[in-house]
């Protein structure tokens, strides 16, 4: 009796054990690559608001944002080193690491904990870093597409982002997909098999999300983060040159096989994923 009566305590204390670390998995289930970006972004923001001075801030912009206009060659005979080759580099996505204020970072950091934790969950932590800095160097590169001589810099993580939500656009809206398995924490919700890109474009829910994040982008206008620290603009062609990376290049990164390939039958595979 005694006996029974340990074992049902134990299991008593199992359940409540369980029950608490149910309760408490939503908070804490958020991937470590996605928090030590959000770690590394928020401590860039306060190194330049309680360490750096102005002019030391300005010097920070200045080698370390993307400027359009540091690729033109009389701007450059000006500039100096600033416009040197290894800055020509590495501000195609150092510029993502950087942010206006907080309002920017905070907004940036919401996106990327809900649009960055499935992109890790799926590629892996080394594969979301590589992604992460391609969506980052093609928006830059969209923008200097279409501002040249532009001496705003760009600043933020949006361009990744974007790439991020194209990518997860690629899976979530699949049967058995995370958002069929939310409250649930199902890891193969993240290993469906993703469908050609074509059939993806079909989907209605697909669609509308394309034309809402592109009639915002384009809503809220041109431009950039004023050097000066002015009026914050939104880099419109950045996002979309993101955004068009990560829906493009999903498939160089992705881990799971697309139905079809190299694992049974289009239905065979179907039913494994549904």
């Amino acid at each position: 009796m005694l006996a029974a009566f340990r074992r049902a305590a134990y299991v008593s204390r199992m359940d409540q054990q369980l029950s608490g670390a149910t309760r408490r998995e939503p908070i804490f289930n958020v991937p470590t690559a996605v928090v030590a970006t959000l770690a590394v972004l928020v401590i860039i923001h306060l190194v330049r608001e309680w360490v750096l001075t102005p002019q030391q801030d300005t010097q920070l912009l200045l080698w370390f944002a993307f400027i359009p206009a540091r690729y033109d060659a009389a701007v450059a005979a000006d500039v100096g080193e600033i416009a040197g080759l290894a800055p020509r580099i590495w501000t195609f996505f150092s510029y993502a690491l950087i942010h206006g204020d907080w309002t920017h970072l905070g907004l940036n950091g919401v996106w990327l904990l809900a649009f960055g934790t499935p992109i890790v969950r799926r590629f892996g932590s080394m594969r979301y870093l590589a992604f992460f800095i391609l969506t980052a160097a093609a928006g830059a590169t969209a923008h200097l597409a279409t501002a040249t001589n532009a001496y705003m810099p760009v600043i933020g993580a949006s361009a990744s982002i974007s790439g991020f939500m194209a990518a997860a656009m690629r899976f979530v809206f699949q049967r058995s997909g995370p958002l069929g398995s939310i409250g649930r924490n199902d890891p193969e919700a993240y290993r469906v098999p993703a469908l050609p890109l074509i059939a993806v474009l079909r989907d209605p829910r697909v669609l509308a999300f394309l034309a809402v994040w592109f009639g915002l982008n384009i809503l809220f206008g041109v431009g950039s983060l004023s050097l000066d620290g002015g009026e914050q603009l939104i880099a419109w062609q950045a996002h979309i040159g993101g955004f068009l990376a990560g829906l493009l290049a999903f498939p160089l990164f992705d881990p799971v096989k697309p139905v079809g390939f190299g694992g049974g039958s289009d239905q065979e595979t179907h039913k494994r994923a549904g």
